[in-house]
């Protein structure tokens, strides 16, 4: 954590700095070009609590996502914030957290909406916290501003995350961010540190002639791996053997020396060049602002497992003397020229644009001599082509996007997205989507190295064929969802940790509802996740319920109402389902067939507003005092017990 202090420490001199220069006025340039959909992201009025003076205003603090929808700086205490409170800063409804912060997730539910057009290195359990090209924002503020978040660890340790942006003139944009985390956890060798830096700016021409925007990231996860609780350990834990409820660390343990740890380095910029505008045009009610853009991807990951001495009894044979160093590595680069234009033909926005894509996979040396495998790399490159709709009848809005990569190759495939949604005011909006997808597995189900020799395959994969067909409708009423999805040539590991592919097809339906009711100054928050698995269920496993309902009291205290606070509780439930297994040397989850999981808990909280600052107590998993020590995250590894976690979010406009 040493690192993420000096990067606070930096972030706060850089903006006492900038304090000193004058307040920039508020006629800022639009920078809202982009996203039609950008207004069913926006904030309302009265859900904003950013109080200025001078020229500025809170509208003025913009945030743009990767797709250019435009939001504002929030700084409201809500339950939805309350529920991204956690180390992923996201609503993980769908996911079931390990028990230290960190650690990785096993899925209560499937997300096929938004599928990557080609594969990745894999190791996925590794990649939750990962932030990826669209998870990072690009800003726009007359101010400089900072935002701070700061969460206890579990045992020792703490997770910080610091955002400073500033605009140096009205076109030109930097932002950085720093996000740390170590944490200790209540169990041996369940040590979790990670890194995340992101840098973003945008720059815009003073006539808007020209246009660029860009991100460097360098991102750390390391984890040690204890393999789980042993069987008696795992005994004594479901039988709350008195021995070991107050202290966790006397367990024992299947792994004593081993770690992983996912590397990541990311360059990506994008710029455009405006040929046509709409001013010198000449046809400007049927062709106008065409563009000429590029952009340019380099994306770095490594992963790589290590134990001091090995450990034969859970990973079985193996070919090697002394240390486990295991390392694999994936470099992609990604070129593509794109043209953009409006047209009344279009009715909105259309880009065509090709890519160039090049990558290489594997291993500098074979790693084990025994099992007859020749190869240590995959390499190859590919051209793409596409097209991108963005269109707007009155309130009925088009969203598509088609890409397609010819060949033979492991990039060869095709991605196809489309959403159509009407939305009324602010009485509710209906969406439609579909999505179709074709490309190959990730790399590490097609080749794979290690001492142990069974972890050591090459493989020649079907491409994966993903069909996702969604509904929503969002309304004061209440909020819905319904996802259908087929896939064939389904890739999973199977229950002794090797890849296949599911020669069938699987049929998955998820429906979600959320509803809030209020009762003068108390609320009750529902959420409901119903799914069914028709086909390739030996396969694919979810929960059939998982629910999520939080009642809770929100009202502001003394005189002048200086303090806004929120007091509740909530209770999470999912059904018992085969939940997979976790598989440290792969840092993936594995089938299994022996132990089902699912289970109440309930959960305390005391959230605070003081002006800008949000304050958070949590009491995690209170339950644990009188429900049974059934708990787990995956077989063999326990969820938290009852724990205690304090934490802030703040906001410094200047």
């Amino acid at each position: 954590m040493k690192k993420s202090f000096l990067v606070f420490f930096c972030l706060i001199s850089i903006q006492t700095l900038f304090s000193q220069i004058r307040q920039l006025d508020s006629g800022f340039g639009n920078f809202n070009r982009g996203g039609l959909n950008q207004g069913l992201d926006s904030i309302s009025d009265n859900e904003i609590n950013v109080k200025l003076s001078g020229k500025t205003k809170y509208t003025d603090y913009k945030i743009i996502s990767f797709k250019n929808d435009t939001t504002i700086v929030d700084t409201t205490l809500t339950l939805k914030k309350h529920y991204k409170f956690n180390f992923l800063r996201k609503d993980n409804f769908e996911l079931l957290p390990f028990h230290n912060q960190g650690q990785t997730f096993n899925n209560l539910g499937y997300d096929f909406s938004n599928i990557p057009q080609f594969p990745d290195i894999g190791f996925r359990a590794k990649q939750f916290g990962f932030f990826e090209i669209e998870d990072i924002d690009y800003y726009h503020v007359p101010t400089p501003t900072t935002e701070a978040f700061y969460r206890t660890g579990l045992e020792q340790g703490q997770a910080l995350d610091i955002l400073f942006t500033t605009n140096f003139s009205k076109r030109f944009n930097v932002g950085l961010s720093y996000k740390g985390l170590r944490s200790l956890g209540a169990y041996r060798r369940s040590l979790a540190s990670s890194g995340n830096f992101r840098m973003s700016f945008r720059y815009e021409s003073p006539k808007g002639q020209y246009e660029i925007r860009g991100q460097a990231v360098n991102q750390d996860f390391l984890n040690q791996e204890n393999g789980g609780l042993t069987d008696d350990s795992l005994i004594a834990f479901l039988n709350d053997d008195p021995n070991f409820s107050g202290n966790r660390g006397r367990l024992d343990i299947n792994l004593n020396d081993a770690e992983n740890t996912l590397d990541g380095k990311r360059l990506y910029f994008e710029h455009t060049f405006k040929l046509v505008s709409v001013k010198d045009s000449l046809h400007t009610k049927d062709f106008s602002n065409l563009k000429l853009g590029h952009s340019f991807t380099r994306d770095s990951k490594s992963y790589r497992f290590t134990e001091t001495a090995g450990t034969t009894a859970v990973f079985g044979a193996a070919n090697f003397t002394g240390a486990v160093n295991n390392k694999t590595d994936f470099l992609l680069y990604n070129n593509q020229v794109f043209l953009d234009f409006n047209s009344k033909y279009v009715l909105g926005k259309f880009r065509v644009k090709t890519g160039y894509t090049t990558y290489n996979y594997g291993y500098e040396n074979l790693q084990n001599s025994l099992v007859g495998i020749t190869k240590n790399k995959l390499k190859g490159s590919a051209v793409s082509f596409g097209a991108d709709w963005n269109g707007k009848i009155k309130n009925f809005y088009i969203n598509a996007s088609a890409n397609i990569t010819p060949g033979s190759g492991r990039l060869s495939g095709n991605n196809i997205k489309a959403e159509a949604f009407y939305k009324k005011d602010s009485l509710f909006t209906v969406k439609a989507r579909l999505e179709i997808n074709n490309k190959s597995p990730n790399f590490n189900f097609l080749l794979h190295q290690s001492n142990y020799n069974t972890y050591n395959w090459e493989n020649d994969f079907a491409s994966i064929g993903t069909r996702n067909l969604g509904g929503v409708i969002e309304s004061k009423w209440g909020n819905a969802s319904v996802d259908i999805t087929n896939i064939n040539n389904y890739t999973y590991f199977d229950t002794n940790s090797l890849p296949k592919q599911f020669s069938g097809s699987v049929n998955y339906l998820k429906a979600k509802m959320s509803k809030e009711f209020t009762f003068g100054k108390f609320a009750l928050d529902n959420t409901l996740m119903y799914q069914k698995v028709a086909s390739g269920n030996s396969v694919f496993r979810v929960p059939e319920f998982v629910t999520r309902n939080t009642l809770y009291y929100s009202d502001s205290w003394f005189k002048g109402d200086p303090l806004f606070v929120q007091i509740g509780a909530t209770f999470n439930y999912f059904s018992k389902y085969k939940a997979n297994a976790y598989n440290p040397l792969l840092a993936e989850f594995r089938l299994q067939n022996d132990t089902e999981v699912g289970y109440p808990t309930i959960d305390l909280f005391f959230n605070a507003r003081v002006r800008r600052t949000r304050i958070y107590f949590k009491a995690d998993n209170v339950s644990s005092f009188f429900l049974k020590k059934n708990y787990l995250s995956a077989p063999n590894y326990p969820y938290r017990d009852f724990v205690i976690r304090f934490g802030i979010v703040w906001n410094w406009f200047i």
